[in-house]
């Protein structure tokens, strides 16, 4: 297989030292793996540019389905996803660390036919909005961001509420006329977004439209 990852693979658990964001307005241009890097574990391994790793979520194959972690590369968690019970549709709540109270996000899967460019609706964690199409000047309700474009195909573009796209999804380039496939991929950030909440919309666009739908039931 194509290399993924530049670093030794006997430094790919330890924490970087390299500061994340950059802090000089640059976007992050990520990496992302679908692979965990422990065995029996499913799970996304990120890195940055300069091959360190930055994020991490290893989910034992026995373990809970409903529920992912993402860690930074040092294995602290930083978000917490769960699927949101007893509700109707594909709806998934975010939490800090690993709190089981008082939710950051809300995500639902698009349910609007009229809008089928739209894939999923982040909202606050309070908030309880629908998937519609984004208007210049702004939501009037809880909507945070909108998620457009193809999970499937790693196309894919994330809206504020000003319709400014703060982080895309990019198939990886070919290196050397070998192609990564649909498991390897960019996760492009915008300054005005932090990456470990763009990271967390790409692991819930997997549970909603990836391979890893038919593991979280």
């Amino acid at each position: 297989m194509t290399k993924v990852h530049p670093n030794n693979v006997s430094d790919r658990l330890k924490a970087t030292t390299s500061s994340f964001p950059d802090g000089k307005g640059n976007a992050q241009i990520l990496t992302v793996w679908k692979k965990s890097l422990l065995f029996n574990c499913n799970g996304f391994t990120v890195f940055d540019g300069k091959g360190n790793l930055v994020f991490r979520v290893d989910n034992y194959v026995a373990g809970k389905k409903s529920e992912i972690v993402l860690m930074d590369a040092a294995g602290k968690p930083l978000l917490t996803i769960r699927r949101k019970r007893l509700s109707l549709g594909d709806n998934w709540l975010v939490y800090d660390g690993e709190s089981t109270a008082n939710p950051r996000f809300l995500a639902r899967k698009q349910v609007n036919i009229l809008n089928t460019k739209c894939l999923a609706l982040v909202s606050s964690g309070s908030g309880t909005g629908s998937c519609s199409p984004m208007s210049s000047s702004g939501s009037s309700n809880h909507e945070l961001y909108e998620i457009q474009g193809s999970y499937t195909r790693r196309c894919c573009g994330v809206l504020d509420k000003k319709g400014t796209r703060v982080a895309e999804i990019k198939q990886k380039e070919s290196v050397g006329g070998v192609a990564f496939g649909v498991d390897v991929f960019r996760l492009i950030v915008q300054p005005e977004m932090d990456a470990s909440l763009a990271m967390a919309l790409v692991i819930l666009l997997d549970q909603m439209f990836g391979s890893s739908r038919r593991l979280s039931t």
